[in-house]
């Protein structure tokens, strides 16, 4: 499987994350998202969104993380990242759909505002980030409830929902993610996802920096 990415990206830290907590072989082909190098030609041949990551595997050409996250655990048999049992593929499911529907945005706001704005030199808007708390804080809290009961999203074990869910906080102490009133989003984030050698090895630092790996 080729991978078109740039890992500093959130949706395309997902899946290079993602890929490896499924254990899947791949290749990657960076492009470089602030050049804006996904709207070329190239890019937008594959996917007319001009947007990244893109997912090749022989003739086939998909798009949507969290679309790729569960073709690559099927094809890899990953039955532990992507459970097969009918009522757990669907909680997994579900919570895929919940970010890219509305985790992800309100997370993004956080980025933009604390993270993209100010490496631009453009100043944070505080009124945005204030128009934003209370669905930050009924998201968070949805979050915070399912894991009073539970390591991860889906049970005790990472699935590709952890991955998912967590790739849009992956800069959250840059970004300014405010959550001190929900310790369990915040144990799994720090002690459950951070900790994971598929994380790591994955890691975007401040200023949205890589590792030579990544």
């Amino acid at each position: 499987m080729e991978i078109i990415a740039d890992p500093i990206t959130v949706n395309c830290r997902k899946v290079l994350a993602g890929l490896k907590l499924i254990g899947a072989d791949y290749s990657l082909t960076k492009v470089d998202y602030f050049a804006g190098e996904q709207k070329g030609a190239d890019v937008v041949a594959l996917n007319p969104n001009a947007a990244i990551p893109v997912l090749r595997d022989g003739d086939l050409v998909l798009w949507e993380s969290n679309a790729i996250l569960q073709y690559a655990a099927d094809k890899a048999g990953n039955a532990s990242a992507y459970p097969t049992d009918l009522a757990t593929r669907a909680d997994v499911n579900r919570w895929l759909l919940w970010e890219c529907g509305s985790w992800f945005q309100t997370c993004y706001v956080h980025l933009v505002e604390n993270c993209v704005k100010p490496l631009l030199g453009a100043e944070t808007d505080q009124s945005v980030l204030d128009g934003e708390a209370a669905n930050f804080h009924k998201l968070a809290g949805i979050m915070d409830a399912r894991l009073g009961g539970s390591a991860y999203l889906c049970g005790d074990r990472p699935t590709i929902a952890d991955v998912a869910v967590a790739a849009p906080m992956h800069l959250h102490a840059w970004a300014k993610l405010p959550l001190e009133n929900h310790a369990n989003v915040t144990r799994w984030m720090t002690e459950g996802i951070e900790t994971a050698p598929w994380w790591k090895a994955t890691h975007v630092g401040e200023g949205f920096t890589v590792s030579e790996a990544a």
